[in-house]
């Protein structure tokens, strides 16, 4: 059982709105996200995936990502929407942030157009901004959404909710 969803204002969107499976849309507005004082994603080509009770995800073309600040690629956990995920770590002068990017190479049909695109943790990062709004992390730390004030939850991820 879930809990009651908040009442969305003018302008605002309710994750309980958001369709299961997940819904995959293009993003109009800029994003970008920044670790260690560099900008490591910029991008006006994003995509967002939408699911029921989580703060949307947003994926970067790796195009538009300073691969330089990415390690390698690992195998990752499978997601039951998109197929397996692969894990990248991030690096900038003396920080590091181990695990904090992932993408899907080979995903399922539904998410072929975010092949390769990029996400990102937003806890580790300097700042993550949709148009030049600052996004704050999706509780938890296994769900990677970002949360705006243009959503209400509540958010999956918190303890007690991995039941609904």
């Amino acid at each position: 059982m879930h809990p009651r969803s908040l009442p969305a204002g003018p302008g605002q969107e309710s994750v309980w709105d958001y369709p299961r499976p997940p819904r995959l849309e293009p993003v109009p507005q800029r994003l970008r996200v920044v670790f260690a004082g560099e900008t490591l994603a910029e991008t006006r080509a994003g995509y967002r995936v939408l699911e029921t009770s989580h703060p949307p995800t947003y994926y970067f073309p790796p195009s538009d990502v300073a691969a330089a600040l990415l390690g390698p690629a690992r195998r990752a956990g499978i997601c039951e929407w998109k197929g397996r995920a692969v894990l990248h770590d991030v690096a900038a002068g003396a920080r590091r942030a181990e695990g904090a990017a992932w993408a899907y190479p080979d995903p399922t049909p539904g998410f072929r157009a975010i092949a390769g695109y990029l996400a990102f943790y937003a806890g580790p990062m300097d700042a993550c901004l949709v148009g030049e709004t600052r996004a704050e992390p999706q509780p938890g730390g296994f769900y990677g959404g970002w949360i705006t004030p243009g959503i209400v939850g509540p958010f999956k991820g918190g303890p007690g909710t991995m039941g609904w």
